[in-house]
C-alpha cells in the first residue's frame, strides 16, 4: 500500500486545463441523464418500440449507474482515483459509440446499463479531484463552479438533442460523447497522473453487491414490464415481486450483520437527519424526474412537438436555477436547510399545480411559465436537503454517507419514471373509455361532426380515425394532467418529511456542495 501524501493545488494554466476537463467530464456525464427524453420518439420509431418500452433507455442507464456509485470508495483505493476516473470516462465514450450504434432496443438498452455503470464513479471522483486542484480556502468557490456545471447539463440535454435529433439523426446523441470524452481523458491522465492517490487491496463485499443488483433490477423490470404484462395477472410480475422483496430483505440482513467492508452501509441510517432527509431526497427527485420525463412526452406524441422545440420548452427550467444557485450556497450554513427544503418542495407543488391547466390549444408562452418557475425550486432542492442529510456526520463518514443518499436518489429517480408513465397509460386508457362514452351519449353531436368530416371528403374509416385521433389527445392530456396534480399534492405533503429532521448545524455547506449532485 502507498503512503499517503499532501499534494499541493494545480497551479496557472495547469489549475484552469485541469479544472476544465473535470468539469466537461462531469458535464458529459450528467447531459447523458437528460439528452436522450426528447429522442424516444424518435428511438422508439426507428427500433419499432413502443412508449411504455421508451422509458428503459432512461431507467437502464439510471439504475446501472446507482449501482456503480457504492463502488467507487472500493475502485479508487484498488486501483487509484485518478486511474480509475480515466478509465471511466473511456468506458462511458466507448459505450456511448456502441449506443449509437445499436439497431435494436434490446441492443441499446444494453449499452446503456453498460454507460451507466461506467458513469457510476465519474462524479464523486471529479468533485475529490476537483478539490484537490484547488487551495483549501477556494474549495467553495470551486464547487459551486462544479455545481453550476451539473444545473446547466441538464438544461442543455433536452435542447440539444432535440436539435440533434431533428437535424442529423437521434444516434448522433450518443456520438458527440467521442470528440469529449477523448479530450477529457487525455487532458486529465496527462495533468493529474502524477497526483495519483494511494491504493491498496481491500476485500469487496460480493455477496451484498449481487444482493443490490438483484433486487434492485428485479424491481425496476417489474415497474417497467407491469403495464404490458397485465402486471399481478402475469406470473412473470410475480416472480419478480417475490424476487425484489426476498432480495430486499436478504440485502438488508447481510448489510446489517457484523461486515467490516459493506458495500452500503446502512447504519448511517440510524442517524435521524440522514434517513428523513435521504427521504425526503429520494422522494422529490423520484417526483420531479417522472415529469421530467412525461412532459416531453406528451409535446412530441400528442401536441406536434418537435424534438427541438420540445427541448426549447424545457430548457428554461434553468434560468431561476442558475440565478438563484449563488443565493442558495450562500445561505446554506447561515440558514436552517429545513426552510430552503421547504421552500423548494413548495414551489415543485405549484409548478406542478400550474402545469393542471394546460390543454391542447395551449401556445408555448403559457406552456413554459411553470417550467420557468420549477427552475426556482430546483435551485433550493439539492444543497439544502443534502446539508440536511450530512448534518452531524463525522468527516470519515461523509463520503459513504454522500455515495448512499445518492444512490437512494437515483434509484428513486429510475423508479418514479416508470410509475409516472404506467400511471399516465392507466389514466389515458380510463378518460379514452369516458370520453367515448359521452360522445356515445351525445348522439346528435357526433353524428354532426363525422358528418362534417365526411363532407370535407373523408371516407368513413378515415373520420372515423380523426374522431379516434382527438378523443386519444384529449384522453392523454387529462392523464397527464392527472399526473400532474398528484405530484404537486405529493410535493406538498413532502414538506412534513423534512421537518422530521433535526436542525442542521453551521459548517456543512462545503461538504453538502460537494456531494449535492
Amino acid at each position: 500500500m502507498s503512503e499517503p501524501r499532501e499534494l499541493p493545488p494545480l497551479q496557472g494554466m495547469m489549475r484552469l486545463f485541469g479544472a476544465f476537463a473535470l468539469a466537461l467530464a462531469t458535464f458529459m456525464n450528467v447531459l447523458d441523464t437528460s439528452i436522450a427524453n426528447v429522442s424516444l420518439s424518435a428511438i422508439g420509431g426507428d427500433l419499432g418500440a413502443a412508449a411504455s418500452q421508451l422509458t428503459w433507455v432512461i431507467t437502464s442507464f439510471a439504475v446501472a449507474n446507482a449501482i456503480a456509485v457504492p463502488l467507487t470508495g472500493w475502485l479508487a483505493q484498488r486501483f487509484g482515483a485518478v486511474r480509475l476516473f480515466t478509465a471511466s470516462i473511456l468506458l462511458f465514450t466507448a459505450f456511448s459509440v456502441l449506443c449509437g450504434l445499436a439497431n435494436s432496443l434490446q441492443m441499446l438498452i444494453f449499452f446503456r446499463v453498460l454507460q451507466g455503470a461506467a458513469a457510476g464513479p465519474m462524479i464523486p471522483l471529479s468533485q475529490a479531484l476537483l478539490l484537490s486542484t484547488f487551495p483549501r480556502q477556494k474549495a467553495g468557490t470551486a464547487l459551486a463552479v462544479w455545481a453550476m456545471t451539473t444545473l446547466v447539463a441538464p438544461v442543455m440535454g433536452p435542447m440539444l438533442g432535440g436539435w440533434i435529433t431533428d437535424n442529423i439523426s437521434w444516434p448522433w446523441i450518443f456520438y458527440i460523447n467521442l470528440p469529449v470524452g477523448l479530450f477529457a481523458a487525455v487532458v486529465t491522465w496527462d495533468i493529474y497522473r502524477d497526483r495519483e492517490t494511494p491504493r491498496q487491496r481491500l476485500p469487496i463485499d460480493a455477496v451484498g453487491l449481487g444482493l443490490l443488483m438483484l433486487w434492485v433490477g428485479s424491481l425496476q423490470i417489474l415497474l417497467d414490464k407491469g403495464e404490458e404484462l397485465d402486471w399481478f395477472a402475469s406470473p412473470v410480475i410475480v416472480a419478480l415481486a417475490v424476487t425484489a422483496a426476498l432480495g430486499f430483505c436478504v440485502f438488508l440482513a447481510w448489510e446489517l450483520v457484523d461486515n467490516p467492508h459493506p458495500v452500503v452501509d446502512l447504519r448511517l441510517f440510524r442517524g435521524r437527519n440522514f434517513w428523513s432527509g435521504t427521504l425526503a431526497f429520494s422522494l422529490g427527485y423520484a417526483v420531479f424526474f417522472g415529469n421530467v420525463v412525461l412532459l416531453p412526452l406528451w409535446l412530441q406524441e400528442y401536441m406536434n412537438y418537435t424534438a427541438t422545440w420540445a427541448g426549447l420548452l424545457t430548457a428554461p427550467v434553468g434560468i431561476l436555477a442558475l440565478l438563484l444557485s449563488p443565493y442558495v450556497g450562500r445561505r446554506v450554513g447561515r440558514t436552517d436547510s429545513r426552510i430552503l427544503a421547504t421552500i423548494a418542495f413548495a414551489i415543485f407543488g405549484v409548478a406542478l399545480y400550474l402545469r393542471t391547466f394546460y390543454d391542447t390549444d395551449a401556445n408555448f408562452g403559457f406552456l413554459v411559465v411553470p417550467i420557468i418557475v420549477q427552475g426556482a425550486a430546483m435551485a433550493f432542492f439539492f444543497v439544502p436537503l443534502v446539508n440536511l442529510i450530512l448534518a452531524g456526520l463525522p468527516p470519515s463518514k461523509i463520503p459513504g454517507a454522500s455515495g448512499l443518499a445518492n444512490f437512494a436518489r437515483i434509484t428513486a429517480g429510475s423508479f418514479g419514471t416508470s410509475l409516472a408513465i404506467t400511471l399516465w397509460d392507466d389514466r389515458a386508457k380510463l378518460h379514452h373509455a369516458r370520453l367515448v362514452e359521452s360522445i356515445s351519449a351525445a348522439h346528435g353531436s357526433a353524428r354532426a361532426y363525422f358528418g362534417g368530416l365526411r363532407a370535407a371528403g373523408l371516407g368513413s374509416r378515415q373520420a372515423a380515425s380523426v374522431i379516434d385521433h382527438v378523443v386519444d389527445a384529449q384522453a392523454r392530456l387529462l392523464a397527464a394532467d392527472d399526473v400532474f396534480w398528484l405530484s404537486a399534492m405529493l410535493f406538498f405533503a413532502m414538506i412534513a418529511v423534512v421537518w422530521l429532521a433535526h436542525r442542521s448545524q453551521p459548517g456543512h455547506s462545503s461538504d453538502s456542495a460537494s456531494a449535492a449532485h
